[in-house]
């Protein structure tokens, strides 16, 4: 990619944090380009990403790249869009969107139509370059430019391919919004741990500790989660007696019923566009 330019619609965290992964990773500062139209903004990520191109207009982004991403709201999506199709049209640059919610087949008709559309759900932890990304291509992107959108996109972590777009909402219920289940029962650990007689302190290095670990350990061992929860659970032990309370009250139930929320809002939204 030592040729093609890459630039930003948007200069906010999630464009910050794929424009400083290209860059970690040897991407060249100067094949990148970021529009945004807030100056303070601006002057904070050239202090950030040095070399980086910036500017307030939107049109110099999109008729100078050769992939273009927006990283904008969803709401905006549509007014950004249609102020500079013109420009993308002339210049017809690989697209990438990480506007959740919205479909590729609206964002290509917004930009006069014909374009390679790549929809990327990223989550949180992409800020420190951990993400857990799922990317769906449309029919009109090439090979190539897949494996380029990839190549980005793996700037800030871990890239799942979906082969039908009504799977992004399925990515975003799961890891778009995982994030916050974890928060979730983080903050709930922490809570016991301190009505349980816990400094503060103690408690939130305890438990963070034990989430990073559990986590690691996770991921290489090779096992189903119910063998490595078996691994822990004890006949009559502790934590026995928690999970008796967990399926006493069906928390896998409630949980489940959540996490189809999630998914089901994601369909709403998409479909009010």
């Amino acid at each position: 990619m030592s040729n093609y330019k890459v630039g930003f619609i948007g200069g906010g965290n999630m464009a910050r944090a794929l424009a400083g992964g290209l860059i970690s990773s040897g991407y060249p500062p100067h094949k990148l380009m970021i529009a945004d139209p807030d100056p303070e903004r601006r002057t904070t990520l050239a202090h950030d990403l040095p070399g980086v191109a910036l500017t307030a207009s939107n049109d110099d982004v999109a008729s100078s790249v050769d992939c273009l991403v927006f990283a904008v709201k969803p709401q905006l999506m549509r007014d950004v869009c249609t102020g500079i199709a013109k420009s993308v049209q002339a210049k017809r640059p690989l697209i990438i969107s990480v506007a959740a919610g919205t479909h590729s087949r609206d964002i290509d008709n917004w930009l006069g139509a014909e374009l390679a559309i790549v929809r990327v759900m990223p989550n949180q932890p992409a800020l420190l370059l951990q993400g857990a990304s799922g990317l769906y291509a449309n029919d009109l992107t090439s090979n190539d430019q897949r494996d380029r959108a990839t190549e980005i996109v793996s700037a800030v972590g871990s890239v799942v391919h979906v082969h039908d777009e009504d799977s992004i909402d399925a990515v975003t219920a799961i890891s778009g919004t995982g994030p916050a289940y974890f928060y979730f029962l983080i903050d709930m650990l922490i809570q016991s741990a301190e009505q349980f007689g816990l400094d503060s302190q103690a408690a939130h290095k305890l438990v963070m500790d034990t989430a990073k670990g559990s986590a690691a350990l996770a991921a290489v061992s090779g096992e189903s989660m119910e063998a490595m929860i078996e691994h822990v659970r004890s006949p009559g032990g502790t934590t026995a007696a928690a999970f008796d309370v967990f399926d006493d009250q069906n928390v896998r139930d409630i949980f489940a019923k959540a996490f189809a929320a999630a998914r089901d809002r994601a369909v709403q939204l998409a479909a009010s566009e």
